[in-house]
């Protein structure tokens, strides 16, 4: 294999490593063979001590990256073998140590940036988008929830916002990301090359994370006009603190205010299409991570993982959407008034967290 044709590309430039991945066909979502090879590079820059930071990128315009090989997940299930839970296993770990690790890590996402792409990208020390940045965790959709440490950094966003985006999967643009916290900077697509340029010429004569900081300081921009969630956070804040879904969606359904009405009815709508299941099992997978370490947040994604194969939507959800695409999932239930909590609660049945670490609680 060429390296134009290996899925993830390793190169040294001015004492910093770039790692792009290369599946631009496949919006560079992400195999086990790539997750792979960025940890083994990941491990060997960590010990080499010419290499100060990391920068992780994509091959094309159109995503950074736009999830995991949701295809694989679904056929190794259906064969009957473990190839699934290997993925995740091994994705979750990769996840773990970008959020630790040790040389600043920047995140630069254009395009899309979905599912295991914020897998990677929210561990970054910093992370940078731009004009054509599309984020979000749309698990829900397909019958899932957000994993990938999702559970760690949603609820951990501004108020009820990572709820908010979590339960209903929706993407945001720039300005909204800027706004929920979910990046740091913002450059024009353009400016791409510039700070390849300014990253090439660097002379490190600070810390490397302080370095690279104020280099995008010069460059970019951390807040952007036109944020449709802050317009709407009064009633985002509102709604999504609510005890559950059924409440949730019974008080959008009487919201009366001019500026919020075509919101909390677009709300509805969106909640109607998902994995009532999916949803139930989001909100409390993120109401309990918002006070457990980013540890126990994968340990307890890897717990619900394990059942949810056989026991959740996920797998019709994929039938739906990706294998016979009739868009038709049917949902088990069908509707949010059918679920029975107790089959939620269910899922998280034997999970328990590590005795004696500090909680990360979230600030508003």
């Amino acid at each position: 294999m060429s390296d134009v044709e290996a899925p993830v590309l390793a190169a040294v430039r001015n004492r910093i490593g770039h790692l792009t991945l290369n599946r631009p066909a496949g919006l560079n979502a992400l195999t086990l063979p790539m997750v792979r090879l960025l940890l083994q590079q990941l491990h060997a820059w960590e010990q080499d001590p010419q290499i100060l930071a990391v920068v992780l990128r994509a091959t094309g315009e159109k995503a950074f990256c736009a999830g995991g090989d949701i295809r694989m997940l679904y056929d190794s299930h259906k064969s009957g073998d473990n190839k699934h839970e290997i993925f995740l296993e091994e994705e979750y770990a990769l996840d773990e140590y970008i959020h630790t690790y040790p040389k600043p890590i920047m995140a630069l996402m254009d395009g899309f940036v979905l599912g295991g792409g914020m897998g990677l990208a929210q561990g970054a020390t910093l992370r940078v988008i731009t004009e054509r940045t599309r984020m979000g965790m749309p698990e829900v959709a397909i019958g899932f929830y957000p994993d990938v440490a999702g559970s760690y950094f949603l609820p951990r966003l501004p108020g009820e916002l990572g709820i908010y985006l979590g339960v209903s999967g929706l993407q945001v643009r720039a300005a909204d990301a800027l706004y929920a916290r979910l990046a740091d900077w913002c450059i024009t697509s353009e400016q791409i090359t510039e700070l390849d340029r300014c990253l090439d010429s660097m002379s490190w004569t600070s810390h490397p994370r302080e370095a690279l900081r104020s280099l995008l300081a010069t460059l970019a921009v951390n807040k952007l006009p036109g944020s449709e969630l802050k317009a709407m956070r009064p009633a985002i804040d509102e709604y999504f603190a609510l005890p559950d879904l059924p409440s949730i969606r019974a008080a959008l359904l009487t919201e009366s205010r001019p500026e919020f009405q075509d919101w909390a009815e677009e709300t509805v709508k969106v909640l109607d299409s998902r994995s009532p299941l999916a949803m139930a099992v989001t909100l409390e997978l993120l109401r309990r991570g918002r006070t457990l370490p980013l540890a126990d947040c994968f340990a307890q994604e890897l717990h619900l993982d394990y059942q949810w194969f056989g026991k959740g939507d996920l797998m019709e959800g994929v039938r739906a959407l990706i294998i016979d695409k009739d868009k038709k999932p049917r949902w088990n239930p069908a509707t949010l008034a059918e679920l029975d909590p107790a089959r939620v609660q269910a899922f998280f049945a034997g999970f328990k967290p590590s005795p004696g670490k500090s909680r990360h609680t979230v600030s508003a």
